[in-house]
């Protein structure tokens, strides 16, 4: 099994830091950045081959990219986004797809989480795919919701549905058995060419609709965050010094 971040985003509402940077790479610890801490949480639990999909400001990846090795003792493969400022990621995860058959740990490269996230999906192996949930957390409108099937298996996710109706929230990361490689790549390729603005978590709903299971693990009571504008990276940096 190999980790992944899907980390070509532009992260617009992050300015002027991503100016010149991509969201990953937005500091939230003196110099440590959220791909840091994403590829430390990824190293500690024995995930040394990394796949990174670097797409806006590219290049900033690409240029650390040595040292980031030597830190956290990993070996790293870039994979480009070509439209990663034109279009949504579920284009940027199928463009990953030759990586699924290797089995993957997926994070978002804008969520800053502790290791015991990965921890989690690792212990919780044996489904096809296992999406890490916080259903402790208060939800509101512009969280990725999930509900759950009779069999605890994802029935919905999405942003768009009443908070009350939600099991949890999605939070970004995602253990891909090798079995599953084939179906979510063609799940994903469906979505990006129905429309390519929307998510890869559009493309899991895709496959849960084609009859596809995705599991789900529940995370516990762990701060974390997604960081999408500056009140967020105020969190962030909060909660990265208590990991």
């Amino acid at each position: 099994m190999i980790g992944m971040v899907l980390a070509a985003g532009a992260g617009r509402r992050l300015r002027p830091y991503t100016d010149t940077l991509p969201k990953a790479l937005v500091p939230v610890d003196g110099q440590t950045t959220i791909l840091d801490i994403a590829l430390g949480n990824l190293a500690e639990v024995g995930l040394t081959d990394v796949v990174i999909v670097v797409g806006y400001c590219a290049e900033a990846v690409a240029a650390r990219k040595a040292a980031l090795e030597e830190r956290y003792g990993v070996s790293i493969t870039l994979v480009h986004n070509d439209k990663a400022e034109e279009w949504n990621n579920a284009y940027s995860m199928w463009l990953a797809r030759e990586h699924f058959s290797k089995g993957v740990l997926m994070v978002n490269g804008d969520t800053v989480h502790p290791v015991s996230v990965e921890k989690t999906l690792l212990a919780a192996r044996g489904p096809e795919i296992v999406l890490a949930v916080d259903n402790v957390k208060k939800l509101a409108d512009e969280e990725m919701k999930v509900t759950l099937d009779a069999d605890g298996n994802l029935a919905r996710i999405t942003k768009q549905m009443d908070p009350a109706q939600a099991y949890g929230e999605y939070i970004g990361a995602t253990l891909i058995e090798p079995s599953a490689a084939e179906k979510l790549a063609d799940a994903l390729k469906a979505t990006w060419e129905a429309n390519p603005d929307l998510y890869y978590e559009d493309g899991y709903q895709e496959l849960v609709n084609r009859g596809g299971k995705i599991a789900v693990a529940p995370i516990g009571a762990v701060e974390w965050v997604e960081v999408d504008d500056h009140n967020d990276l105020e969190k962030a940096r909060r909660i990265a010094k208590g990991y």
